[in-house]
């Protein structure tokens, strides 16, 4: 049984501000998560579903460094994001934190509100027509490591596998 996941469309150029805005920075996750997009899609936050991905322009999660930026979504229940390109501070923010990024060069020919499902070991996305398009490969930690929650959960289960006796 395959799953599928409604997606929510952007343009390009998806900068961190957007994401997290810093006004809201002093406060905690959940609250910033709030506010996540609400400068270009207002509705965002409060109609997001988990399981929901997003598909994106060129260069999502331009902008500062902050972690932020990727644990809003996260805190959404956002399952990935696909997009031709990311930034490279938030490429490893997104995956630190345990957020799927799917670098697919044709992620702007999927629809606002289309249903997809994921294909992470053919490396590809099917759109509801059948139509797949191809992504990037991600190696195998970064697969685990979105598997486990992200970097520290992921620290965590092997620290606690290694202290298990045998």
């Amino acid at each position: 049984m395959s799953v599928t996941h409604k997606v929510w469309k952007l343009g390009a150029d998806i900068d961190t501000d957007q994401l997290a805005p810093g006004a809201y920075m002093k406060l905690g996750i959940a609250d910033i998560a709030t506010h996540c997009l609400e400068g270009v899609r207002p509705e965002f936050a409060a109609q997001v579903r988990a399981g929901d991905v997003i598909a994106a322009g060129a260069n999502f999660g331009i902008g500062s460094s902050r972690e932020q930026a990727a644990g809003a979504l996260v805190q959404l229940g956002v399952k990935a994001v696909i997009a031709p390109s990311y930034s490279g501070l938030y490429f490893r923010n997104a995956f630190n934190l345990g957020l799927l990024l799917l670098t697919c060069p044709q992620a702007e020919r999927l629809e606002e509100g289309e249903s997809i499902t994921l294909d992470l070991p053919g490396r590809a996305v099917i759109r509801s027509n059948g139509e797949r398009l191809a992504c990037d490969a991600i190696p195998d930690f970064l697969l685990e490591m979105v598997r486990a929650g992200g970097l520290l959960p992921q620290l965590k289960k092997n620290l606690q596998q290694r202290k298990e006796p045998s």
